[in-house]
C-alpha cells in the first residue's frame, strides 16, 4: 500500500482517459461535470488497447456510445505521452494495477495521474485521495480518509471516518465502509456491500455484492453473504449432520 499524502489540488486542464468501456464513460461524466463548473477541464480523448496492434477494435455499442458523447479513442495505452494528465478508468483492480505498472515502466510518472472528484460528492476537509483516484456522483468521504493510487469510488459509496484504502481498489456503487476500515491493494468491493467498523480486507480480496463483512477478510479470499463468509463454504447450520 502506498500512503497518500496531501498535495496541491489538481490543475484543471485536458485529461486523457485510459479505457473506453463503461467505467471510462462514467469517468467522462465526472470530467464533464467538472467542466460545467470550470471550462478549463476537458477530455483529451480515450486510449484503449482494443484499437492497438492486434486489438479487436471497439465493439459497436462502445463506438456508438462514444459518438453520442462526442469523444474519440485517439490511440492505444502505449501511446500515452509521459507526463500527460490521465486517469486509468478500467474497472478491474488487477488490470488497473497492470496498466499503472506498465505506464511507470514506460516513464510516465505516477504523479501525472490526476484526481477527479464529481462536484456532487461530499468530501470532508481531512480527506486525501491518491493520484488517479476517481470519485463519482453522490459518493461520500467523511473525515481522515486516505487512499492510495488509482482508487475508484463509485456512485453512492460511503467511506466513513478513519478508513484507509490501498492502491487500485474498486469501491462499487452503494458500498458502505464504516469507521476505521483498512482495505488492502487491488480489492474489489461489490455493489451494496457493507464492512463493519475496524475490519481489515486483505490484498486482492473480493467482497461480493450485498455482503456484510463482520470479520477480517484474508488476502486473496472472496467472501459473500450475510454475514460474509468465504465463497464455497457453508455456515455450520447449513452442513449435513
Amino acid at each position: 500500500m502506498i500512503a497518500a499524502v496531501p498535495g496541491p489540488p489538481p490543475v484543471p486542464g485536458p485529461v486523457t482517459i485510459i479505457g473506453a468501456g463503461g467505467q471510462g464513460r462514467e469517468t467522462h461524466a465526472v470530467l464533464a461535470a467538472l467542466a460545467r463548473l470550470d471550462p478549463r477541464w476537458s477530455c483529451a480523448g480515450f486510449l484503449d488497447d482494443a484499437v492497438g496492434p492486434g486489438g479487436p477494435g471497439l465493439d459497436d455499442d462502445t463506438a456508438a456510445a462514444l459518438a453520442r458523447l462526442g469523444v474519440e479513442v485517439i490511440g492505444h495505452v502505449g501511446e500515452l505521452v509521459p507526463g500527460t494528465p490521465h486517469v486509468i478508468a478500467v474497472g478491474d483492480p488487477s488490470s488497473r494495477a497492470r496498466i499503472d505498472r506498465a505506464l511507470a515502466a514506460a516513464g510516465c510518472p505516477p504523479e501525472s495521474a490526476v484526481v477527479l472528484v464529481d462536484p456532487s460528492a461530499v468530501v470532508g476537509a481531512d480527506v486525501v485521495f491518491g493520484p488517479g483516484a476517481v470519485v463519482q456522483a453522490g459518493a461520500t468521504a467523511t473525515t481522515h480518509v486516505r487512499t492510495g493510487r488509482h482508487v475508484h469510488v463509485n456512485p453512492g459509496a460511503v467511506l466513513s471516518h478513519d478508513c484507509r484504502l490501498g492502491d487500485h481498489v474498486s469501491v462499487s456503487p452503494g458500498v458502505v465502509l464504516a469507521g476505521g476500515v483498512d482495505v488492502g491493494d487491488r480489492v474489489l468491493l461489490g455493489a451494496g456491500a457493507t464492512v463493519l467498523p475496524g475490519r481489515r480486507i486483505g490484498d486482492d480480496a473480493v467482497v461480493g455484492a450485498g455482503a456484510v463483512v463482520t470479520d477480517d477478510v484474508p488476502a486473496g479470499v472472496t467472501v459473500v453473504g450475510v454475514p460474509a463468509r468465504p465463497l464455497g463454504t457453508r455456515a455450520p447450520e447449513d452442513r449435513p449432520a
